[in-house]
Order: C-alpha cells, then sequence, then structure tokens
C-alpha cells in the first residue's frame, strides 16, 4: 500500500478546514496550539500510526494551495548502488 505525507505551508492557512472533512483517514486536524501569522488556527498533521496514504483530496480541496503531499509506493522502490 502506498504511503505518504504532507507538507502544510502553515502561515498561508486560513483555517477553513476543508481538509480535514475530505482526509478519508482522519489525520488533519485543526490546531489547538495557536495560530499563524495571519491569525488563523492553520491545520495540523496528526498522523503518528502513518496513515496517509498521499491521495491528495486535501491537497485538491484546499483553496489556498497551502498542502503539498508526497506519495511513496514501496513495493515500486528501487535499489540504486
Amino acid at each position: 500500500m502506498a504511503r505518504g505525507t504532507i507538507v502544510i505551508d502553515v502561515d498561508r492557512c486560513k483555517g477553513c478546514e476543508l481538509c480535514t472533512t475530505v482526509c478519508p483517514q482522519g489525520i488533519l486536524q485543526m490546531s489547538q496550539g495557536g495560530f499563524n501569522a495571519r491569525g488563523y488556527r492553520p491545520v495540523e498533521l496528526v498522523d503518528p500510526e502513518g496513515k496517509c496514504t498521499g491521495c491528495t483530496l486535501c491537497a485538491l480541496i484546499c483553496p489556498d494551495v497551502v498542502l503539498t503531499v508526497y506519495r511513496y509506493d514501496p513495493r515500486r522502490a528501487q535499489v540504486v548502488d
């Protein structure tokens, strides 16, 4: 199964929560710890178990393009000498 991770441009996030509603793994949540430079509570990736599959649904729905998704498929990995 493919694995992924998400990089969030926290200072550009306006806290609309759209990404949290479409994540099938439920690993995105709004920050409880503080605000970004624009005064919004940004989204956070909470994925201690590595559940992210890199599906890109969060990035596709984000109106401000603050999410970058990286996908890794271990079945297709090649070892380079």
